[in-house]
Parts: C-alpha cells; structure tokens; sequence
C-alpha cells in the first residue's frame, strides 16, 4: 500500500500535501495523525508542525483506478480518472483528448477495457463489484443511438412483414434492444449465434 509522511502548520495543509504526491481524493486515503500541532510558548519556542501518515485505501476502485493507470502509461496517453464507488457498483469516467482509440469501432475497444478491468480486479474476490467504464458520456449516447435504432428497425419489420436482422452486439448493447421493444405487442426479439458474433433478430407477430 502505497503511503507518504507530510508535515504542514495544521493536519489538513499536511494532508493537503500528501494527497497531491499521490494524486489521489481524500475519499482514497487513510489518514494517520502522527503529531498534532501546537504553538509552543508564546507562539514561537517549542513549536511544532503537524505530521500526518496518508496511505491509499486498497479497495476494489483504487485497484481499478491503479491498473487503468497503468494501462495508459503504457500506451503514452493522458488519462483523468473519475471513479464513483457505489454498494455493488463502480462507475468510472475517462476524460482527455482524442480518446476515440479507447472507445473503437462502437465501442468494442471500451468494452474490452472494462471486461479486462472487471476481471483483474474481481478476482478472488468474496464480493465482487460491477464496474463500468464510460469516456465522457459515451455509453449514454450509443445508448440513445440504439434505442432509437430499436424503433426504426420495428417498425420497419412490421411493415414488411419478415425479419430483421442486427449486426452482431456485446451482451449490453443487446439488452438495450430488448428492453426498449420489450413492451410492444406487434414484434418480439430474441438473440442467436454465438459469442462474439451473438446478434438480435426482430421479428413481427403473425
């Protein structure tokens, strides 16, 4: 666990301190007091400075948050993290320039990024925790795409009469689909193929 030792005129400038040395939030850190401040006698002999052990929180978003890290300073590009830790969930947010190459053609490339971070950082784990991985609100406009996607593709079944069938979609795209046509009465959907080629077929009711 990484830790540094800071020292500051009261505990929260050597918090302060500490927090920027290790790029994290105060809600990713331990805080130890290891001295607190004091004034001395009249203010000037014997005083003493506060000294703080700030140490990061080995949790499941830091965990996360470490390996993305890592991830990107291997490709050579500049990532801010955001990560909000929910009961059983993990958002996280990605900012920068030109991060297209980690979202990738509809976002195969984000998912795949967030299938790896989901896999190291559940491992052996006794609770495990959903993490999702989002670049600057990507996911809720592909999501509106397909949505809308959805409803064009349903009508356009009813009125011809026959199938239509989907390019091939991850398992969360897929139920996006589903869910947004779920309660129509004049087409149903269901999925066939195989992983990763797995795709939604919709089909009018007869």
């Amino acid at each position: 666990m990484k830790a540094v030792e800071k020292t500051g005129k009261t505990v929260d400038d050597a918090v302060s301190q500490a927090l920027i040395d290790l790029g994290a939030s105060r809600e990713e850190v331990e805080v130890t007091v290891l001295d607190e401040p004091s004034k001395g006698i009249f203010g000037i002999f014997g005083a003493k400075m506060a000294r703080v052990m700030v140490s990061l929180k080995n949790g499941p978003s830091q965990k996360a948050t470490n390996l993305l890290k890592n991830i990107f300073r291997a490709m050579q590009i500049q990532v801010g993290i955001k990560a909000n830790e929910k009961d059983h969930e993990i958002q996280i947010n990605l900012e920068g320039d030109d991060l297209g190459i980690l979202i990738g053609r509809r976002g195969e490339t984000l998912d795949s990024l967030q299938y790896l971070v989901n896999l190291s950082v559940n491992k052996n784990q006794e609770v495990r925790k959903k993490i999702i991985i989002d670049i600057e609100g990507y996911r809720r406009r592909r999501e509106e795409t397909l949505q809308k996607l959805a409803l064009k593709l349903a009508d356009k079944a009813k009125q011809r009469g026959r199938n239509v069938v989907l390019e091939p979609m991850s398992s969360q795209e897929r139920r996006i689909i589903h869910t947004v046509l779920q309660g129509r009465d004049d087409i149903y959907t269901f999925s066939e193929g195989e992983e990763p080629l797995r795709k939604i077929i919709i089909a009018p009711k007869k």
